[in-house]
């Protein structure tokens, strides 16, 4: 079993029930665990690489003395795909993550909004 099944599967995938008595596991306290992205995450993996490899490209295009306006349209495109990075994980978490809340209520769902809110804030100021 890799790690990352052993953070995904329920308890009762392996022949436990989980206690009524136990406690649910921290959602945000200290933000590990699986996540809205967990179930993509090969595919995020592969796309931030990508990513890297595009900024890498970029170096080589300065080191090369490549021509100043081929070098920002590079910078463009990778700026697009961050941003496209950025808005699929958006999507996941409040699918995920306050989707989860939404159904607790309360104090849960507003710190999940405020947190979304401030991210959405983030991206746009970029």
């Amino acid at each position: 079993m890799t790690t990352t099944q052993a953070r995904t599967e329920p308890d009762h995938a392996h022949g436990t029930e989980p206690s009524a008595d136990a406690p649910a596991a921290p959602a945000a306290a200290g933000h590990h665990g699986p996540h809205g992205y967990s179930a993509q995450k090969d595919a995020h993996l592969k796309r931030l690489r990508r990513i890297e490899g595009q900024i890498r490209g970029l170096q080589r295009m300065v080191d090369e003395d490549v021509y100043c306006i081929d070098v920002l349209t590079q910078v463009s495109a990778g700026t697009k795909a961050l941003q496209s990075f950025a808005l699929s994980l958006l999507e996941e978490h409040l699918r995920h993550c306050v989707a989860a809340a939404a159904e607790e209520g309360g104090a849960e769902l507003d710190a999940k909004v405020a947190e979304a809110t401030a991210a959405i804030a983030r991206l746009l100021r970029s």
